[in-house]
């Protein structure tokens, strides 16, 4: 019997909607207790550096991520992505991938589906902030979950727009009077004025691992209704929450609901009086739900 197991060293494309299904399918075992997610841990490393590692549980399957943060004395520093799933009935790993394409699409899969969730039926204008490879699959799958008919797009970088978009002039023109807005940066603090924006408009944020990294400014929240990917992890990691919760003028208490809360119906939804922010950090669940795509079929 072969003791060698699938490496995946480029994601194959996935459906979209394939991938949405599965993600969905994950929060809705978290919903149902047939999944666990830790919180994601670092690791600092001797002489500098990190891993961070995402894990993640559901009846069959075992993930774990790890993504190392090695900095270079002549040079940028080395960043990596792997994830390994295991089977929990055999205790054998049955897929290993690089997981930097598939953190892209798991993340942007998540979006979607807070998107789908939180954001109006009939949202028609769409803005995206940012033109990275996030910016670029958050387009994608928003776009799977509404019909977007005027879509604006905006980053200091671009100098012209994807088909079907508009270059916006700035941040902030490209969010006014838009139905979602989609965060897509590696800011360190506020990329928009979220108090300009109408009730009842989506932002969403996926910002970075730098600590209490934000892109919307910790003080708006009070104004905001805000929803995460998972409570336990999301209010304790991600920085504009930790930040105002720090200032005291927002608790963890606040948090309307989650993904898997949104899924079963046990938390309110947006009410249409304030603004909507939806925040994610990235879970093992999320990297599972994707891993498990490339296991090749018995």
């Amino acid at each position: 019997m072969s003791t060698s197991i699938p490496v995946v060293e480029q994601l194959p494309t996935l459906p979209t909607e394939e991938v949405l299904s599965a993600v969905r399918s994950a929060f809705a075992e978290l919903a149902a207790g047939t999944a666990v997610q830790p919180a994601q841990t670092v690791t600092l490393l001797p002489g500098g550096g990190d891993v961070i590692a995402y894990q993640a549980a559901t009846s069959d399957a075992y993930a774990a991520k790890v993504s190392p943060y090695l900095p270079q004395p002549d040079g940028p520093a080395i960043v990596t992505a792997w994830t390994v799933v295991l089977s929990t009935r055999t205790g054998r790993p049955v897929v290993l991938c690089d997981s930097a394409a598939l953190t892209v699409e798991r993340t942007a899969a998540t979006t979607a589906l807070a998107v789908d969730l939180l954001a109006r039926s009939d949202a028609s204008t769409l803005a995206v902030i940012g033109a990275g490879p996030q910016a670029h699959a958050h387009l994608r799958y928003a776009r799977a979950v509404r019909s977007f008919t005027d879509v604006r797009i905006y980053s200091r970088s671009l100098r012209e727009a994807p088909d079907g978009t508009t270059l916006a002039a700035s941040a902030d023109e490209a969010a006014a009077g838009a139905d979602v807005v989609l965060l897509c940066t590696s800011a360190a603090e506020a990329v928009i004025d979220v108090t300009a924006l109408s009730p009842g408009t989506l932002v969403t944020s996926i910002s970075t691992n730098v600590p209490k990294a934000h892109e919307i400014a910790p003080t708006e929240l009070p104004k905001l209704e805000v929803y995460g990917d998972y409570r336990p992890t999301v209010t304790a990691s991600a920085g504009e929450l930790v930040i105002a919760a720090e200032q005291g003028i927002w608790s963890p208490e606040q948090l309307r609901g989650d993904l898997p809360e949104l899924l079963t119906g046990t938390c309110e939804r947006p009410s249409g009086e304030r603004p909507v922010f939806f925040r994610s950090i990235g879970l093992g669940i999320e990297d599972l739900a994707i891993a498990r795509l490339l296991v090749p079929s018995t």
